[in-house]
């Protein structure tokens, strides 16, 4: 259940339409047409704040027969439905979230710029409370100090005049969420909070009026302030980890200016750009979306994307990528993609989802905190009836029960594996790693094995071209023309250095792995490796180099040229390869190409065994067969003739430079040209591991002390408050220990200066 205020993660900061009741058309207008007859809508659902809501939301929309995907983006507090409209109307899509006890809006497209709402409230509260908690303390002081009859009395009535508006104003974030949890037929964690306050007031009020000795009305506002300082650091701990994603989306600007074609301008909001369209970036101004440079000439800081603060030179046909400053000069640059396809839309996206999962521990802790709420509730009656029945003093019986209702709160629990995601999503950001689920984050703290690709993983995926080995001009420009229409680095190379600009004029088809086919008048032609070209004896005769890979081009099957190209390593390879086997991990190259460069690739970078002239198919077998001896695998590659081995592996990394089908496969992306990325990750995920086992422990054992202690009548209200906001302050202290440390460099950089270059040998075939 719920263990949290309505909106304690309000760092969504919606902006929403006036019209919170929008109609079909208008939900229809603001939908995303997928094609096929499915559309998408984001709703804002500012009052989701933990697994539960999104459960409740899901759960409620997924019920709805036109609903074909939901999912709730805790950090946006946005829910994305893909939806069929002739299967229903798209008013039932709030109806449901509004059944699941939130509330829904239509988003105007202008969020995520106004202050943090539910901090501020907070904050009030916590100051009406610790007001109104310290001045009720100083008339008990009096009272227990030996004031009696009519002072004592008007003690106690100022103390009521303190304590029921400080009550009614301060626990607003506690009544509000109980409220509309009862009010659609469910419980959360607040219930109990709430009704523990209410009876600690109405009691104190009712012994107030009989003229009683002993009053509680600095228990409730004490237990309010003691429970608002436990929210407040939560929420505010939560937002400084979630910072990286906010301070990422805001680097988006809000319109850019469009170059109309009769030459005037005028602004646009970034959500109306599309492709094609042609924008005016001024110096000192971001990129709004992704686009290439079609006129002026500029200075850029594209540290966002490769993590390099050197400022780079742009011209006309330079690639932008949203996010990017530019420093000096104006450009005109015509847009490749609209702001939600956008290399920043796609950081954020990525960032959400990391904190959105639900890995299978997270999903112990919501049945847990599920199935907790009404046993505490349980545990109270019990412990007021028997009380009151074996002792016949229902007063104490009613301080009992409040006292079990407060402290059983299971907000330790819930937090315990959402807060340390959290955490780890922040720092792998900050070290230029883009984590897409959090179950991956517990499957990689789980891996033996780590398998590299070759090019454009352990290389910088930058292939110089070292020259023309066999064939004239006419097939080097041929190939040059098939080149062009390939995102693979080695035709990127052999498109740079052919001569000539123009393209291939025919039919295009490509296979991943293999390489690209042309049909025209002139025959089929082929641009890739050597069996592919049917070059396999050509090959063999041509004098082999072992740093060069090379690449053939055939006509109807026959070889007619063949271009060697080198690729180097990435600077930090070794560096990389000698922090995991310091961790005892094993590592092995797996790659498509040719074993001359493979195996001087290895022995370089110091990986052991290696396999060469692999298909994506055989990558995949290959990685099936370390796990069918029981290796958890991670798989680092790029390429579209990796995605299969991404996608086959227990968990994979990928670089942004990776092919769009490669990036969608992976569960990390390091944004950034170092390898260093892959360790670094690997050591976050087993300190994370760690961290989620202690968190459980720590809820466990404060639930295994505090319950017995709060039934037998040795914690009063005021402490069980104090108890509950410790415990939950604790596990998040402990969450953030991830932000600090980076042992595994150390480690590294002794295993790499004592050990010598690894002796390779290759793998073993799978059978």
């Amino acid at each position: 259940m719920s263990c949290c205020a309505p909106g304690a993660e309000a760092g969504a900061e919606l902006a929403v339409r006036k019209n919170s009741a929008p109609d079909n058309a208008e939900l229809m207008a603001a939908a995303r047409d997928l094609g096929n007859g499915s559309f998408q809508l984001e709703l804002g659902v500012p009052d989701v704040h933990c697994a539960t809501c999104i459960n409740s939301i899901e759960k409620g929309l997924g019920a709805l027969e036109m609903v074909t995907a939901a999912r709730v983006n805790l950090s946006t507090k946005r829910v994305r439905v893909t939806f069929d409209p002739s299967k229903g109307k798209v008013e039932g899509l709030l109806g449901a979230v509004k059944n699941s006890g939130h509330r829904v809006m239509l988003l105007d497209g202008s969020e995520g710029h106004e202050p943090d709402k539910q901090l501020s409230l907070l904050l009030r509260s916590l100051a009406v409370s610790g007001f109104a908690a310290g001045n009720i303390m100083l008339f008990s002081v009096s009272v227990w100090s030996g004031a009696d009859d009519a002072t004592r009395d008007l003690f106690h009535w100022i103390s009521a005049l303190i304590a029921i508006p400080a009550v009614g104003y301060a626990g607003q974030p506690f009544f509000r969420s109980a409220i509309r949890a009862l009010a659609h037929g469910r419980l959360n964690m607040d219930v109990p909070i709430a009704l523990a306050v209410l009876l600690a007031l109405l009691m104190s009020i009712f012994e107030t009026a009989r003229g009683a000795q002993d009053v509680y009305f600095d228990a409730a506002v004490g237990l309010l302030f003691f429970l608002l300082i436990g929210r407040t650091l939560d929420h505010m701990m939560r937002e400084k980890a979630r910072g990286a994603i906010k301070n990422l989306a805001r680097l988006a600007p809000g319109n850019a200016t469009l170059i109309t074609s009769d030459g005037s301008r005028q602004s646009v909001a970034i959500s109306e750009i599309k492709p094609g369209m042609v924008l005016a970036i001024a110096a000192g101004q971001r990129v709004p979306v992704d686009g290439v440079v079609m006129e002026g000439v500029s200075e850029a800081d594209f540290s966002l994307v490769s993590g390099e603060a050197t400022p780079e030179e742009i011209a006309p046909q330079s690639k932008l990528l949203a996010g990017t400053l530019l420093l000096s000069g104006a450009v005109s640059m015509r847009a490749e993609k609209a702001a939600e396809d956008s290399f920043l839309a796609r950081m954020v996206e990525l960032m959400a989802a990391a904190e959105n999962s639900r890995a299978g521990y997270r999903r112990v802790a919501d049945r847990a905190a599920a199935i907790y709420a009404p046993m505490v509730h349980l545990l109270a009656l019990g412990a007021f009836v028997g009380w009151g029945v074996f002792t016949g003093d229902w007063h104490l019986a009613t301080l009992i029960a409040i006292s079990v209702l407060i402290i059983t709160c299971p907000c330790a629990l819930a937090l315990a594996v959402p807060m340390v995601h959290v955490v780890a999503a922040g720092r792998l950001f900050e070290a230029g790693v883009v984590m897409k689920d959090g179950a991956a984050l517990e499957r990689l703290g789980e891996v033996s094995h780590v398998v590299f690709d070759k090019t454009g993983t352990l290389t910088m995926g930058q292939p110089a071209f070292l020259g023309q080995r066999m064939g004239a001009r006419a097939e080097f420009e041929q190939a040059g023309r098939l080149a062009r229409l390939s995102d693979h680095p080695f035709s990127r190379a052999i498109a740079a250095a052919a001569p000539g600009q123009s393209v291939f004029s025919g039919q295009i088809s490509e296979t991943p792995g293999q390489g690209i086919k042309g049909q025209d008048s002139n025959g089929e032609w082929r641009l890739g490796k050597a069996q592919w070209c049917n070059a396999v004896q050509e090959d063999q005769e041509i004098s082999d180099s072992k740093t060069a890979s090379r690449i053939w081009l055939s006509r109807d099957t026959k070889p007619v040229a063949a271009f060697d190209l080198h690729d180097a390593p990435r600077p930090d390879a070794k560096l990389a390869i000698s922090a995991l086997q310091a961790t005892g991990l094993n590592v092995s190259l797996l790659s498509g190409d040719k074993s001359g460069p493979v195996a001087e690739l290895a022995a370089k970078v110091g990986i052991p065994s290696v396999a060469s002239d692999l298909t994506p198919a055989d990558k995949v077998a290959r990685i099936q067969a370390l796990q069918a001896q029981g290796h958890k695998v991670l798989m680092v590659g790029d390429g579209i003739n990796d995605a299969p081995a991404l996608r086959g592996a227990d968990v994979s990394m990928a670089p942004a430079s990776a092919a769009d089908v490669g990036r969608s496969a992976a569960d990390f992306i390091f944004t950034r040209d170092s390898l260093k990325a892959v360790p670094a990750t690997l050591e976050l995920a087993r300190r994370a591991r760690a961290i989620v086992n202690q968190n459980f422990g720590l809820a466990v054992l404060y639930n295994f002390i505090a319950v017995p202690l709060a039934i037998s009548g040795q914690v009063t209200p005021l402490i069980a408050a104090l108890a509950m906001s410790s415990s939950s302050i604790i596990v998040t202290v402990n969450a953030l220990k991830l932000r600090f440390g980076t042992p595994w460099l150390a480690k590294a950089r002794r295993v790499a200066k004592s050990s010598k270059s690894a002796a390779v040998s290759p793998l073993e075939p799978v059978q």
